[in-house]
């Protein structure tokens, strides 16, 4: 910087040596023409040059650092838990839904899906599958729902959110005789649940109603915010988290302003295109890659999948594929998913890579942990996150290349 100034001062003194020099040579024609004008002549005098007086030293021109300032858009705001967006701070003090969605072509499309931060898809008997929303800022929907029953793998996952569950019955053998069982509130108290039917937990809580009014079909039946506040209220469940819930951020979040991509992983493989119609050959769900919004966007049966009321397409910021062990309970096909684990694997894709990863999860209330091959935590980035739980031995596509799990 020092070195330019210098340069531009001798080029100005330059020319001011050539203009005084001009002057001098014009100096009679000037002077004749001034006095034939009765003007007055000025001695043109050149004024003496100097040295340049010392100039303080430039700074050294560096990099702005990027400011990494987190500040909340407005007053009372905070990071959700779930997703890392910016929510208003009772948000992380209410108990979120854990909605029982059927994932039936006939039961498309789904109300409240829009209010999902996390979202479940897993295998069911005969080769079907079900979906599980975490559903926050529940409190002003019209609509939630359809409804329909659960498995008991479901509030293994359910717990770690500490949520009220949504559902509309399930197979009440294998819940009654399972350590997480809904049906019968007396068996484990600190699963609450809105169930449509049977017992206590049943129509008396009149938390459901039927669309059209009087059906008893499948795929009609549906909740609200009211209907379930009312229901909870009665049932003297908390509005609130309870102990047992830890209370802080459910993943590993990367910074807003500094997302994972996955770069700095030497083995992370791009991929734009997510098949899992090998996991779930019913549903053929799938995902597809958006470069321009960063989201990874969901099909069923080769469909967009949305909401029924905004008809926005599900779309998440971070998918996990997650390798758990099952078995087959009865002739019937009923299944066991292994929801506590130490010892398996799976993949996690963000920012249209992919990695391989391993799960650990040891307590009910505790958050399934997602970790590297070197062993550190997994970061998400903000946003809504798709997790398929999947048997061992089936497989998924990413990008036409077949991965067995």
């Amino acid at each position: 910087m020092v070195r330019i100034m210098k340069k531009k001062y001798l080029q100005l003194l330059t020319v001011g040596v050539l203009t005084a020099a001009m002057l001098a040579g014009c100096g009679d024609s000037s002077e004749d023409a001034d006095k034939e004008k009765g003007g007055v002549v000025f001695e043109q005098v050149a004024e003496p040059v100097g040295a340049p007086e010392e100039e303080e030293p430039a700074e050294e021109m560096t990099e702005e650092e990027p400011v990494l300032e987190d500040v909340p858009p407005a007053e009372g705001m905070v990071r959700d838990f779930f997703t890392n967006e910016w929510v208003n701070e009772d948000q992380n003090v209410k108990r979120p839904l854990a909605v029982m969605f059927p994932i039936d072509k006939e039961a498309q499309p789904q109300y409240g899906l829009d209010h999902v931060s996390v979202f479940y898809e897993i295998e069911e008997e005969g080769k079907m599958s079900r979906q599980m929303g975490i559903v926050e800022n529940w409190e002003g929907l019209e609509r939630i729902g359809n409804i329909r029953s659960i498995r008991d793998y479901f509030i293994y996952a359910a717990l770690e959110y500490d949520p009220v569950i949504i559902h509309f019955g399930g197979p009440e053998l294998y819940l009654y005789q399972t350590p997480g069982a809904v049906l019968n509130r007396n068996n484990r108290a600190d699963v609450e649940n809105l169930n449509g039917v049977g017992g206590k937990m049943g129509p008396e809580a009149g938390a459901f109603f039927r669309v059209p009014a009087g059906s008893t079909s499948a795929h009609t039946a549906y909740t609200d915010g009211e209907h379930v506040a009312k229901a909870m209220e009665k049932e003297g469940y908390q509005a609130n988290h309870r102990t047992q819930y830890i209370g802080e951020p459910h993943f590993q979040f990367a910074a807003f302003n500094e997302p994972n991509t996955l770069e700095q992983y030497a083995d992370a493989k791009e991929v734009k295109e997510i098949n899992m119609a090998g996991t779930y050959p019913v549903t053929k769900s799938a995902l597809s890659y958006n470069e321009s919004d960063g989201l990874y966007y969901k099909t069923l049966y080769g469909n967009k999948q949305v909401d029924g009321a905004s008809g926005e397409q599900l779309a998440f910021a971070n998918v996990i594929i997650q390798s758990t062990y099952s078995e087959v309970r009865d002739a019937k096909g009923y299944l066991a998913f292994q929801m506590h684990d130490t010892t398996r694997d799976g993949y996690f894709f963000t920012k249209g890579r992919m990695i391989h990863v391993n799960w650990k999860k040891t307590a009910d209330y505790e958050p399934t942990r997602y970790y590297d091959d070197n062993g550190e935590e997994v970061k998400f980035n903000t946003g809504k996150t798709m997790i398929f739980v999947a048997r061992e031995g089936v497989y998924f596509e990413a990008d036409g290349e077949k991965i067995e799990l």
